[in-house]
């Protein structure tokens, strides 16, 4: 990517942008020096690395940089045997610092983060030279006391000395004031001085070392405290050699550890810089975009990251796969040179591991290359027109073009005569895409309009314009050209209707015909639009009462189940009292047995009857028909069967093959394998029937079912054929038998008959009727 494309596309402004995110003075290096890399493995893993960061983000938290500064020139220097100042020693041990908590924050936070996680095991602790350093420089960057034995020593005579100094001046000040302009001590070249008046200079005595500006005052050093700032000054030559053995040493430890100490600014700055990168991305609203290299560019609600949140407007572009190439065409200051610049600037975004303003899920393509022709290039320099300077930059993009290259076109064309400067574009855009490069091309000449229809792999496009409020909308529009509205823009500033009139006369047929195809067009976008918002609502309403069905269903099935398993539990519990109580019957029997002639083997086999006595409580699984007896079974159409898989009954239309037949469950055809499947009844002969056939009361029906004993599925089936047959036979009451057991059936019958329209009640049969074993319907 060469630096005019950059420039172009404005990259700089989201390069500026990036650097202000950044923590540290390394990481805003970095960041200024971020270019789009063509290499997609590249460019994945630093999309993978923002991603991570943004996660951070995502959990309210941030990585702790503070702390961290560049200190590699005071590395460089104490390599080569410099002396680093208490600052610089007090630089690295805050870096040493920064490093050891974004290390203990990566390594404990739960959030799955392999790449930052692993930049992190790289960061090297050093606790000794950051101990080190901690003991002898103290926050603000002074050198303590306790650095060493002999520092203390110095600065302890050096107070000593400077308290023997100011009580020496003090005594000065208190009886000698008349001769000093002020009654205070100040220092003048390193030594302690008093501000004598210039007439009492010979009754001081001692040495000069400045004087006012006036002259009138001189700051003298009395001969009393000379030997005492003498030592004074010995002292301080003396603590400032200890201090230079003190810094020497630290920057000589700090020269020990310059290949760790370098590794772990390199990591830092990674970081930070990777971590700018989530933070524009969340400034941003932006979305990680999937990397592809076949050249496919799919954004939904993208918005240029350059313009306001307030005032950008989101579009959906999608390029490279039904088409190649867009051409946008339609008046200007419609945004068409937005767009364009927006989808190469996303390119660049994409290419240099940042997130792109677009929803999630969006996909943008590795390009080698990135060509633009964008702008007013005219060249006064050069002595160049507008269009020499378009054309001078379009051949040399010819010249560079290829399969990989994404390339964008603005006005493309223009300058020159109209007619010329269409055909010119049309001859551009068929050798850049037969090239196979990806193209996006804007243009106002209405000859393109019809290129879009007549091209393979290309597809027009255009901004929308309102009419009703003459300004642009900006969405852009796939697969619609853009139309003139001059005539309508004319109309509502108030030209006369006549005029209108007579231009649109002067507009040639083939022209007036597209306009009208584009209008056409228009309608029925948006119309189908308007189609597809109705159709999303009921689809979303569809797939909510589907799912509340569902969960509807399964809680049915797990509250099923679950009483069930209670009325097993309970029958359980009964049986295992009658149990116990039978055999503490027969213990006593046994106990009484002396009078008895009653054997062993008779108590035996009582018990094995006792324990045979129990019922199965377990849910009756059907009995499998045998293989062998299936196989021979044959089928024809119409006859009724069971689908065993999902216990259902149906009816053969076809035999598909030699094993398999073709079934019909319900509203469902299936085709099933004959293991599949059990013959349940034949179908059978077919007779001349009537149409309609009236059973009255001589139909042969009973007037009570019996249910005891089936299985639930198989009795409710039975019950609903029998409560047709009790109708048609004209019955006004029937009676249901199904017994007292665990209740299943009976509440199966009173869910039936509150919920068939011709049952008028039901109740619990009388003492004489059966009791509640049986349940008597009402008909009518």
């Amino acid at each position: 990517m060469n630096e005019r494309i950059l420039q172009t596309l404005e990259f700089n402004k989201v390069i500026e942008q990036l650097n202000n995110q950044a923590a540290t003075l390394i990481g805003k290096e970095m960041a200024l020096q971020l270019k789009p890399s063509t290499d997609i493995a590249a460019v994945k893993e630093m999309q993978a690395e923002t991603d991570e960061a943004s996660q951070i983000l995502r959990l309210n938290m941030a990585v702790p940089l503070g702390g961290v500064t560049d200190i590699r020139p005071s590395i460089k220097r104490s390599v080569i045997g410099g002396v680093l100042s208490a600052e610089e020693c007090l630089d690295v041990s805050n870096t040493l610092y920064g490093g050891r908590q974004v290390k203990n924050f990566l390594e404990k936070i739960e959030a799955d983060l392999p790449i930052l996680k692993g930049l992190a095991g790289r960061i090297i602790t050093l606790r000794e030279l950051e101990t080190r350093i901690n003991s002898c420089i103290d926050d603000r960057g002074n050198i303590m006391d306790s650095a060493s034995d002999k520092l203390r020593s110095i600065r302890s005579s050096i107070r000593t000395y400077e308290s023997k100094v100011r009580d020496k001046l003090d005594s000065y000040t208190k009886s000698q004031s008349k001769m000093l302009s002020d009654a205070i001590i100040t220092i003048r070249n390193d030594r302690y001085v008093l501000p004598v008046k210039q007439e009492y200079r010979g009754a001081v005595g001692g040495i000069v070392h400045d004087q006012s500006a006036s002259g009138a005052t001189l700051f003298m050093e009395p001969k009393a405290v000379v030997d005492l700032n003498n030592q004074l000054q010995e002292a301080s030559v003396k603590e400032k050699q200890e201090i230079d053995r003190i810094l020497s040493g630290l920057s000589a430890e700090i020269a020990n550890h310059e290949a760790f100490l370098s590794e772990n600014i390199s990591v830092l700055s990674k970081i930070d810089f990777i971590t700018a990168r989530a933070k524009l991305g969340k400034q941003m609203n932006a979305a990680m975009p999937v990397i592809n290299d076949a050249g496919m560019i799919n954004v939904k609600q993208a918005r240029h990251p350059l313009i306001p949140d307030d005032e950008v407007i989101s579009n959906d572009v999608i390029l490279g796969d039904d088409y190649t190439s867009i051409v946008i065409t339609g008046p200007n200051t419609g945004g068409k040179t937005v767009t364009l610049k927006m989808i190469g600037l996303f390119t660049l975004m994409a290419q240099s591991g940042l997130q792109i303003p677009a929803a999630d899920g969006c996909e943008m393509a590795v390009f080698s290359d990135v060509f633009a022709d964008i702008g007013d290039e005219q060249s006064i320099e050069q002595s160049l027109s507008t269009f020499s300077s378009h054309m001078t930059n379009i051949v040399s993009i010819l010249q560079q073009v290829n399969h990989r290259s994404l390339v964008l076109f603005d006005e493309l064309g223009a300058g020159t005569d109209p007619q010329e400067g269409a055909s010119l574009a049309m001859s551009i855009l068929d050798d850049v895409i037969s090239k196979g490069a990806r193209v996006v091309a804007t243009t106002h000449y209405p000859e393109l309009k019809a290129y879009g229809y007549n091209r393979e792999n290309v597809v027009n496009a255009s901004v929308e314009f309102d009419v009703e409020t003459l300004q642009p909308t900006y969405r852009l529009l796939i697969g619609v050209p853009g139309r003139s509205n001059a005539f309508e823009i004319a109309k509502r500033l108030g030209l006369e209707q006549s005029v209108i009139d007579q231009a649109k006369n002067h507009v040639g047929i083939d022209s007036e015909s597209v306009e009208n195809m584009i209008a056409s067009l228009d309608q029925s976008r948006r119309q189908a639009e308007a189609d597809y918002e109705r159709a999303h609502e009921v689809l979303q309403e569809s797939e909510k009462l589907h799912t509340d069905l569902q969960k509807a269903w399964k809680q049915f099935k797990d509250k099923r189940e679950s009483l069930y398993k209670k009325a097993e539990d309970k029958a359980e519990k009964a049986l295992q009292k009658a149990r116990d109580e039978a055999e503490t019957i027969v213990d006593e029997i046994r106990h009484m047995k002396t009078g008895a002639q009653l054997k062993e083997h008779e108590w035996i086999e009582a018990r094995k009857m006792l324990e045979e006595a129990q019922p199965d409580l377990s849910a009756k699984k059907p009995d499998k028909p045998k293989q062998a007896a299936r196989s021979k079974q044959e089928l024809k159409p119409g006859d009724e069967i069971k689908l065993l898989s999902a216990n259902q009954r149906g009816t053969v239309l076809d035999k598909v093959s030699e094993n398999e037949y073709l079934i019909q469950v319900g509203i469902m055809k299936v085709k099933v394998k004959h293991n599949e499947i059990q013959l349940v009844k034949n179908k059978s002969p077919v007779t001349e029937k009537p149409l309609t056939t009236v059973k009255g009361s001589h139909y042969d029906v009973k007037t009570e079912l019996d249910l005891r004993g089936e299985r639930y599925e198989d009795a409710f089936s039975r019950l609903e054929k029998y409560i047709d047959d009790a109708l048609l036979a004209g019955y006004p009451k029937v009676f249901i038998i199904h017994g007292k057991g665990t209740g299943a059936l009976r509440k199966g019958v009173k869910e039936l008959a509150d919920n068939h329209p011709r049952i008028v009640s039901d109740r619990p049969g009388s003492a004489g009727e059966g009791g509640s074993g049986v349940t008597v319907l009402e008909l009518r």
